[in-house]
Order: structure tokens, then sequence, then C-alpha cells
């Protein structure tokens, strides 16, 4: 190609601007757009402008002098943000409510007077942070569902296939694919019920006061106790929620972060189990993620299929487990009524929990979705290791034919040796069902020796339809 082929991409100087900086490759990279938006800055503060609506009307209805012309000024505004004027602000006043009200105010002037009314800083953030964890969870639990359904669909059509089981990634007895599955599915059962519960149990900041002792509004309502609490649940009301946390200081309580960045690391701790599997599947040939036929395995060796969506959501994974540390830090170092200390982690932690959520789940339900097995190769493994699994139902056979149990046992024990001396040893096939053929003492058994070697007789209730009479998913 010519060198003079070559253009800057014709983007403007803004838009060049922003590849000068660092981005956060989450969003920038891998994020889903709604995720994306449900952290972002215009979120965030036309959330605030609504909450400072929703307190207007609230203090209007009982009583405070407010007009119509006021709140209606507001709600016009309310997607209005002149973010250049919020900075200028920001970086005058050195702070970030402060500065969204005086650009508030700026578009609003009949409302001027109103705007933040009673209310701390934390009437807005922390208000905002728990409408925004909220959302995240109605985000993540349609990609969680959907998750489970394809995983559920791979997990019924293979319900029947056997397979080697592994433990300490050692052949051991045989399962089935679908069983297998099964073992996913259980996790990611438990992972909805526990971000359902954590979505359901999040209630709102409400208006507290600075202190959360409500003073402000005890005064603004001349010592009405009544009226500060309806005012209370009306806000509650219009934000969408059902209770408050009866308890605050100036913040709520950040153990609520803490319960809900558990159930998200809890998930990545799920997607990198089932990724993992699913990676040392693909070594063996049985399983492999999709391939697009375009798609390059590696640079240097071209006929690598490497399965880089598990691995993209396992490196993932790994950080959204540890992102838990962050709350739990957070809320120990919290002193009395609350400490700033928060805030600039919360800004990170929280919203790149979600992000990370919410790549993860995207990327295995492609992954679910174009699963490939190969069960010719699984039955390759299953014969290579079937003999040694069978010598207990050889043994069990000859003793109904009347041999002896310990007789048939040493004999079987120097029969299963030299078979294994021979794939170690010398890297050939497994011989042993050869040597009991060829073995006069086995003659009472060769009749059934075929049927004592079907692969079915070994998955045990693990074929599906079974299994799944006892299932209870969570």
């Amino acid at each position: 190609m010519a060198a003079d082929s070559c253009t800057d991409g014709g983007f403007s100087a803004e838009v060049e601007a922003e590849f000068l900086k660092y981005r956060s490759p989450l969003v920038s990279r891998y994020a889903s757009k709604e995720m994306a938006y449900n952290f972002s800055d215009r979120k965030k503060f036309s959330t605030w402008r609504k909450l400072w609506i929703y307190l207007a009307k609230g203090e209007q209805a009982l009583g405070l002098p407010i007009t119509d012309e006021q709140i209606q000024e507001m709600e016009a505004n309310v997607e209005k943000i002149d973010f250049k004027l919020a900075a200028e602000e920001e970086k005058r006043l050195r702070h970030d409510v402060m500065a969204h009200v005086h650009t508030f105010t700026h578009c609003c002037p009949k409302a001027a007077g109103i705007i933040h009314l009673g209310a701390t800083s934390c009437y807005v953030g922390d208000n905002t942070d728990l409408i925004v964890l909220r959302d995240g969870f109605n985000i993540l639990l349609p990609k969680l569902a959907r998750v489970i359904s394809r995983l559920a669909d791979f997990a019924e059509k293979y319900a029947t296939l056997p397979t080697l089981g592994f433990t300490h990634y050692q052949p051991a007895q045989l399962t089935t694919v679908g069983k297998r599955a099964c073992l996913w599915l259980q996790d990611l059962c438990m992972d909805m019920r526990n971000l359902q519960r954590a979505r359901d149990e999040l209630r709102f900041r409400g208006v507290k006061g600075t202190t959360g002792t409500q003073a402000s509004f005890l005064q603004l309502f001349e010592g009405n106790h009544e009226k500060v609490e309806e005012l209370d649940r009306m806000v509650t009301e219009m934000a969408g929620f059902k209770q408050t946390y009866l308890v605050t200081g100036q913040t709520y309580s950040r153990k609520v972060d803490i319960d809900s960045l558990s159930v998200l690391s809890s998930l990545g701790a799920t997607v990198h189990k089932i990724c993992t599997d699913i990676r040392l599947l693909a070594n063996l040939k049985e399983i492999e993620e999709p391939f697009e036929k375009d798609q390059i395995g590696s640079s240097a060796m071209p006929y690598k299929r490497n399965p880089m969506r598990s691995e993209r959501c396992c490196s993932l994974a790994r950080h959204l487990m540890t992102l838990v540390m962050d709350p739990l830090q957070t809320a120990a170092v919290q002193w009395f009524e609350r400490t700033l200390d928060d805030s600039a982690n919360r800004r990170i932690s929280l919203a790149e929990a979600f992000l990370t959520a919410d790549i993860v789940l995207s990327t295995l339900q492609n992954v679910c979705e174009g699963l490939v097995v190969y069960p010719k190769v699984i039955e390759r493994h299953i014969r290579h290791e079937l003999p040694f699994m069978a010598t207990e139902n050889i043994i069990m056979a000859m003793v109904k034919t009347g041999g002896n149990r310990q007789d048939c046992h040493e004999k079987i024990r120097v029969l299963s040796q030299q078979a294994a001396a021979v794939v170690k040893q010398e890297g050939g096939d497994n011989d042993l069902i050869s040597r009991i053929k060829a073995d006069p003492y086995f003659s009472p058994i060769l009749p059934q020796l075929d049927a004592l070697l079907d692969p079915d007789t070994f998955t045990g209730r693990g074929l599906l339809q079974h299994f799944l009479k006892s299932y209870d998913a969570p």
C-alpha cells in the first residue's frame, strides 16, 4: 500500500484530543452503551437536577413558599447542562455539588433561591448513587438471565453425551457434558438470586440532613416532625423507592456498597471458573468457544485457535473479584458520621464493578451461544481411560460367576500396571482390555465385556433427565 494512501482519519480536533489521554478500556473497548450511560456525567447530573425537583415539589406540597413557575422552570432545564460552566465553577469553588447548583441556577434564575433548599451534598450525591446502583442491577439481571438460558439449552442438548470427569485435573468417573454444564448453571442461578436480593434490598437515603438528624428540615418546617417525615416519604416515592434507610450519618452506610460489590465479585468468581473450565477443555480439543471465519489466533502461529473470549472473561473477572476490597476498606475507615476519603475511591470502584460485570456477562453469553463440542475427541479420551475405570465392574462380574474377589483384584492389578507401562513408557495405547481378553482366567465374562465397557453405564445419575428430577435451582 502506498504511503500516501494513509490518512489521519479525518477526525475533528476535539475527537483527536481524546486519543492523547488515557481512556478506560472498560468504556472505550468493552462495556455496553446502557451501562456506560448509567455511570455517565449526563446520567449523574441530570439525576441531581431531578432530585432537586423532587425536593422542591415535596417542600411546596408541605407548605413552603415555592411556586409552580419555579418548579416548571427547573423541569424545563433538567437536560440542559452546561458542562463547561460546571467545570469552571468547580475549579473556582472546589466543590462539585455547589458548582452544579450554580450551573443550574444560571439557567433557572426564578428558581435560584429554592434549589437545594435544606439539603446537604449527600442528598444529591448518595441518592444518585443508590439510583445508579439500582439501575445497574436492572441492566445486569436480564443479561445474566440470558446467559443462564443459553447455557441451559447447551446442557439439555448434550445431556446424554458421556465425557471424562476430572478431579484434581486427573481422569475420574464419567459424567456427561450436560451434567458438567449444570455445575456452571447452579452457580449462575445462585448469582441470579444474589443480584436480585442486593437490588431489592437497596433503600433510599432520602432527606436526612448533614449528620442524619434532619435538623435543617425540622427548622424549615418550624419543628413539625410529621412534615419532615412526610417530605422524606414523598421524595423517596418520587425517586422510585419504597423505603429509606432509617439511620444514616451524612451518608448512607458504606456497607451498602459492600453488599452490592460482594455479589458482583461472587459473580466474577463464577465466570472465572466457567471460562477456566472451557479453556482447559479447549486444550483437550473437546469443546471450543466460537471462532470467527477470519479470526486470527496468533500473529506468529496461524494454526492456533486460542480461547480468547474465555481468556478475556477470566482477565476481567479477576479484576471484578478484587474490587470488593475497596468498599470493605472504605466502610472500615469512615469516622463517625462521615469522612470524605470515601469519595474518590467510590467514583472508581462502583463504576468499574458494574462495567466489568456487564462486560463479562455479555462476553459469556457470546461464548455460551457458540460452544462447539467434538464428540469423537471426547470418545477417544474415554476409550483411553475407560479400561482402568472398568476394572471394578470386571471384578464384580467375575465374582458373580464364582470367582474369588481377591484373586481377581491381583490379576487386574498386574495387568493394569503392564498396560500403564505401555502408555507411559512407550507412548502406546491402553491395551488393558486386550490383556484381559488374552488371559484365560477371565474367559467366564468375555461375552459381557463389551457391555461392561459401555460408557453410558458409567455416568450414574448424571444423565440430565434423571439428575434434574432432584435438582432444585436456588
